[in-house]
C-alpha cells in the first residue's frame, strides 16, 4: 500500500503546529540547516526554481529573500500546509502549488534548482521520486536533499534513538496533540536510508558531483548534486 494518502493526511493535521515542533524538536537548529541548503542551491540568476515538499515554506522564502530576481515555486501536496506557508509569507513572490513529487507537473529541463526538505523518508521509492527531479532540472542545475539519516552506533546512540523514541513524540502530544504522527516521523528516520547509501541513490538517479553533510550528532543529512 502507498504511503502517500496517510501521509498527505498526517500532514494536514499537523501544518498548524509544524513550525513550532521543528524549533523546539532541533533546539532551533533548523533554520541553520535550511540557510545551508539555499546556499546549496546556487544562484539560479533569473531562472526558475522549485522547493518541493515545501511544508509551511522555510526555504521556498530563503531562496526567495535572496535571489528575488527569479521565479519561485513552493510545491506542497498537503494543502494545509501550502496555506501555511501562503499566509506566513504572503508579502514575498513565490507562487504555491499542489504537487505530487512522484509525478511533477512540469516540463523537462525546468529548474536551475530543486531543493527539498523531509520529502523522501515520506515517499515510496526514493529513486522514482529522484529521477522525476532529475527530468525537471536543466541541465547544470542542482539539487538540494535536506532530511534526516539514522544516527551511527556509537556512544551517544542510546540517548539519541532513546530522544527519538519518547521525546519527540511527548513533545508531539504536548505542543500538537498529535502523539501518533511525531511517533511516526522518528520510526521513519530510522528506517531510513543511511547517508552514504542514499548518495549511491542520488548518483543511480543520475545526478553527479553527490556529496552530504551531516548535523546534529549525525541525525541530519543534507545532499547535494548536479544534473550533466
Amino acid at each position: 500500500m502507498s504511503k502517500g494518502p496517510a501521509v498527505q493526511k498526517m500532514f494536514d493535521g499537523i501544518a498548524a503546529d509544524y513550525d513550532l515542533m521543528n524549533r523546539v524538536m532541533t533546539m532551533g537548529q533548523d533554520q541553520r540547516w535550511r540557510r545551508f541548503v539555499a546556499a546549496k542551491a546556487g544562484d539560479p540568476q533569473g531562472g526558475w526554481v522549485l522547493d518541493l515538499a515545501t511544508g509551511t515554506g522555510d526555504i521556498a522564502s530563503l531562496m526567495e529573500k535572496e535571489h528575488p530576481e527569479a521565479q519561485h515555486i513552493g510545491a506542497d501536496f498537503s494543502i494545509n500546509m501550502l496555506l501555511e506557508a501562503k499566509k506566513r509569507f504572503a508579502s514575498q513572490s513565490i507562487n504555491w502549488q499542489a504537487s505530487d513529487a512522484n509525478c511533477l507537473p512540469y516540463k523537462d529541463n525546468s529548474f536551475e534548482s530543486v531543493t527539498f526538505g523531509y520529502l523522501l523518508r515520506n515517499v515510496d521509492d526514493s529513486l522514482k521520486v529522484l529521477q522525476e527531479i532529475h527530468r525537471v532540472l536543466k541541465p547544470g542545475g542542482r539539487v538540494v536533499c535536506l532530511d534526516t539519516t539514522p544516527p551511527t552506533k556509537n556512544i551517544l546512540y542510546p540517548f539519541i534513538r532513546f530522544y527519538f523514541r519518547f521525546g519527540i513524540p511527548l513533545l508531539g502530544r504536548m505542543i500538537a496533540s498529535d502523539e501518533a504522527a511525531y511517533s511516526y516521523l522518528t520510526g521513519s528516520t530510522m528506517d531510513f536510508h543511511e547517508a552514504q547509501e542514499l548518495a549511491d541513490i542520488f548518483t543511480e538517479a543520475g545526478f553527479t558531483a553527490v556529496d552530504y553533510k551531516k548535523f546534529m550528532m549525525g541525525t541530519i543529512g543534507v545532499h547535494w548534486g548536479m544534473k550533466r
